[in-house]
């Protein structure tokens, strides 16, 4: 992969960065990554803000525009929506939903067959991320006090779920079948709200 899309693919994952921060993360000197942001910042890739500190110079901080977010797939988003269009303007808004809760009954059963090897909440959360990374929802796990957190850093179906919010809704459905009663799951952070990424709380319930 190139530097230029590591730095990218860093930035979509972890939020605004320093420099040094990337550098570090690369093993790339902080001179260099200082003149690939400031290019991406000059393609409108990038934007960046600073941050006082105590002494010194404020540190610059380096995030995504909405046209360096656009750098990332979102599967085939103009047919879908031209799709989900046709299927409103045929069937009416009930054959529409109609066709979310089919995705996520298939979405759900594709899914359950992939975990059934697995017993415990963690086994299953981490088999879950690896099925989400391979979608391309660029997912990953964190163990908290309250539970887990599952992030997904990209939405592959963006756009289909800003015309189709039942999409949103179908991940939550299916993430709530595959974990049971025991665990609840509730969504902190929404990408299609103007959040750069998605979360999920999950805890066992008392």
């Amino acid at each position: 992969m190139k530097t230029i899309d590591r730095i990218l693919h860093t930035i979509k994952r972890e939020g605004a960065v320093t420099a040094k921060q990337l550098a570090d993360d690369l093993s790339i000197t902080t001179m260099g990554a200082r003149q690939h942001l400031q290019s991406l910042e000059e393609d409108g890739i990038l934007s960046f803000h600073d941050v006082k500190v105590k002494v010194g110079r404020p540190t610059r901080h380096w995030s995504l525009t909405k046209q360096g977010h656009s750098q990332f797939a979102d599967r085939h988003s103009e047919l879908t929506i031209q799709v989900m269009d046709a299927v409103e303007h045929i069937f009416g808004k009930e054959g529409l939903a109609k066709v979310a809760a089919e995705r996520e009954a298939q979405t759900l059963s594709i899914y359950q067959k992939a975990l059934s090897g697995f017993s415990g909440i963690e086994e299953k959360l981490y088999a879950l991320v690896k099925l989400r990374e391979r979608e391309g929802y660029m997912a990953e796990l964190e163990k908290t006090e309250q539970g887990f957190t599952l992030i997904e850093n990209h939405c592959p179906i963006c756009k289909a779920a800003t015309r189709c919010p039942n999409l949103c809704q179908s991940e939550l459905n299916v993430f709530q079948h595959l974990l049971g009663h025991d665990y609840q799951i509730v969504r902190q952070e929404h990408i299609i709200q103007g959040e750069r990424r998605c979360t999920y709380l999950i805890t066992k319930v008392k």
